[in-house]
């Protein structure tokens, strides 16, 4: 028999949008359910942004032992035991599941179904024997690691980021199709723990950064060891063994590079099939559902879409943010609208890579008169003391001193953006962050220091030497 649920919101996918709506709408008083295929979390924390992070962390408390010497210690060079390192994985992310648990959203007051969901007319939806006629859906069903048409990529074994955290052996030579951020964090990591890496990347690596910056973290990533191979053509993968081999093709032929094991990171792809989005009368394409600046389904009003699925900047951040979005529109009633213009991105390589605003190159492009400001880690005494010196901030202003965007490659560069972050979001001037007092010694001094070098033509030049020529004439 088919039960009937009619509650003020079905959210789809329990990742960390729908989670985070959930939560929100159920202790705000919205009868609430929640459905979900697969496991709780979603992306983010079963085979995203938690378990790579943690390997991450594994792989370089594994180099700051190897550079113990630099700071008078001896020793012995790390042994890695790779399946407990992912033992470790597997623990970050016990440890976190809780919160994510139905056990806990029950606790809430949400109503948590564990089948999978799909649209049956504009009004309702199906889940396992639970028809749901809710006033509002919101779709929170994420990506999924896309799978390029390579031909041979049906004969051979492969990982995705879905199924990495799973292997318990270290590869003796990883190969890498994709140089977008998973793919250089999963090399770099895997490098660190002591496999060979080949990174295969059809244009350039990490291309939606700062070419400059990027420069600086390529030829670290060389010097760790790394393979990055640009610009290639792959013409078919084949099985070698109990690994893989990838030919590339090019102007001299054919080249075969024979590798253990294969990871597939070239890029994600919106969950849109088997949601019934067209029972639904639900307007998608391949890269989501198509919304108003409100998240709204521009063809069915009752529906919402947050996240990946939403056609945007595929991060858990702006999930979390759209969750917020959604939220005001659909319990207060508050005409919100989504703004992703000046979303932040950190690639967590050793050193890290972070963004936020205009690249100098968009705002170049915009006609208007920038300024550039630069930044060495090399000059921040906390740098020194931590030998973690290398990398770059790069701030770029408007001719008034307006933050316009901020680059930094740099050790916690993730949380060396967030100043930036903040003043972007607040129209703030360069002053701002060059007035604001930072504690001594900090790597946040790289931040205060670059904002200053903003006035230093100005306070250093001629007119100011003139002027206190002349007031010192008075005594």
């Amino acid at each position: 028999m088919t039960n009937l649920l009619t509650p003020d919101l079905c959210v789809i996918g329990a990742g960390s949008g729908g989670l985070s709506v959930a939560a929100g709408a159920s202790q705000m008083g919205a009868d609430t359910v929640l459905i979900e295929r697969s496991k709780m979390g979603g992306d983010c924390l079963n085979t995203g942004c938690v378990p790579s992070k943690s390997l991450l962390a594994a792989a370089h408390t594994a180099e700051a032992i190897r550079n113990a010497h630099a700071f008078g210690i001896r020793a012995d060079a790390p042994r890695v035991d790779f399946p407990a390192v992912q033992q470790h994985v597997a623990q970050v992310i016990a440890a976190i599941a809780p919160n994510d648990s139905v056990e806990r959203f029950e606790g809430l007051g949400v109503r948590v179904i564990q089948e999978k969901a799909h649209f049956v007319n504009r009004r309702e939806v199906k889940a396992g024997d639970t028809r749901i006629r809710a006033r509002r859906f919101v779709v929170a069903a994420g990506s999924s690691a896309a799978v390029p048409p390579i031909p041979g990529i049906d004969t051979v074994p492969y990982f995705t980021n879905e199924t990495i955290f799973d292997n318990t052996e270290l590869p003796e030579h990883l190969l890498v199709i994709g140089g977008g951020p998973i793919g250089i964090e999963m090399a770099h990591a895997h490098r660190l723990l002591g496999a060979r890496v080949t990174v295969l990347e059809i244009a350039g690596i990490l291309p939606r950064d700062d070419p400059e910056l990027v420069e600086i973290l390529r030829n670290r990533l060389l010097r760790d060891g790394l393979v990055i191979r640009e610009g290639i053509r792959i013409a078919r993968l084949e099985k070698e063994g109990d690994g893989v081999a990838v030919i590339l093709t090019g102007e001299n032929g054919e080249e075969r590079i024979e590798g253990s094991h294969l990871l597939i990171a070239a890029g994600r792809r919106a969950n849109v099939n088997g949601l019934g989005l067209e029972a639904g009368e639900i307007a998608f394409t391949p890269k989501g559902i198509t919304v108003n600046k409100r998240l709204q389904s521009t063809t069915n009003r009752r529906v919402y879409a947050i996240g990946d699925i939403a056609g945007g900047p595929q991060f858990t951040h702006v999930a979390s943010y759209h969750a917020g979005i959604a939220i005001r529109n659909l319990l207060f009633r508050l005409p919100a609208k989504a703004d992703t213009a000046n979303v932040p991105w950190v690639t967590y390589t050793d050193p890290e890579l972070a963004h936020v605003g205009m690249s100098e190159r968009e705002a170049g492009n915009t006609g208007r008169a920038i300024r550039v400001l630069r930044w060495p880690f090399a000059e921040n005494d906390r740098a020194q003391a931590e030998r973690i010196t290398e990398g770059l901030v790069k701030i770029v202003t408007d001719k008034k001193g307006r933050v316009l965007g901020a680059d930094i490659l740099g050790p916690r560069a993730g949380e060396l953006i967030q100043p930036w972050v903040l003043a972007i979001a607040n129209g703030l001037k360069i002053g701002a962050v060059a007035n604001a007092i930072a504690p001594y010694p900090t790597l946040g001094e790289v931040n205060k220091r670059a904002a200053g070098s903003y006035y230093t033509p100005a306070l250093f030049g001629e007119r100011t030497q003139k002027l206190v020529r002349f007031l010192a004439r008075f005594g």
